[in-house]
């Protein structure tokens, strides 16, 4: 796409970002509200990376580097622009952050029964890793 803008999200746009979330991304989190959107931005600006054309937010991804892993979580692209190179331009900037800051390896939260972003990882070059399970315990 060439009119395709990748930049990263501002404070204020944590509504926007929720909305387009609820229409173009599989699963919800417990951190799917303004504070944790803005709490996230707040932290770590260069970590939510979207993706906009002409004038509409498309894509986003989450990049986190907490001095020791590169995560990504919530890979999107709205529906209507999908398979369009959208998810390759967020992972291209999210993988240049990430080389940027001295990461060694992303690591990708993919919902275990979305075929669909099993098939677009493995097409980025990532592979999946059985030997390992997510553990989790919400605190709220």
């Amino acid at each position: 796409m060439t009119d395709l803008l990748i930049r990263n999200a501002a404070r204020d746009e944590a509504e926007a970002v929720l909305a387009f979330w609820k229409e173009a991304a599989e699963g919800t989190s417990i951190t799917d509200d303004v504070d944790g959107v803005t709490r996230l931005i707040d932290r770590d600006p260069e970590a939510l990376i979207l993706a906009e054309s002409d004038g509409v937010l498309v894509g986003s991804v989450i990049a986190g580097y907490d001095g020791w892993r590169c995560s990504l979580y919530r890979l999107a692209v709205l529906p209507s622009h999908r398979r369009r190179g959208i998810s390759t331009a967020l992972l291209d900037a999210a993988e240049k952050r990430f080389v940027t800051v001295g990461g060694r390896r992303g690591d990708a939260m993919v919902l275990e029964a979305n075929e669909q972003a099993h098939r677009a990882w493995t097409s980025a070059g990532y592979a999946r890793e059985d030997h390992w399970r997510r553990w989790v315990k919400p605190f709220t």
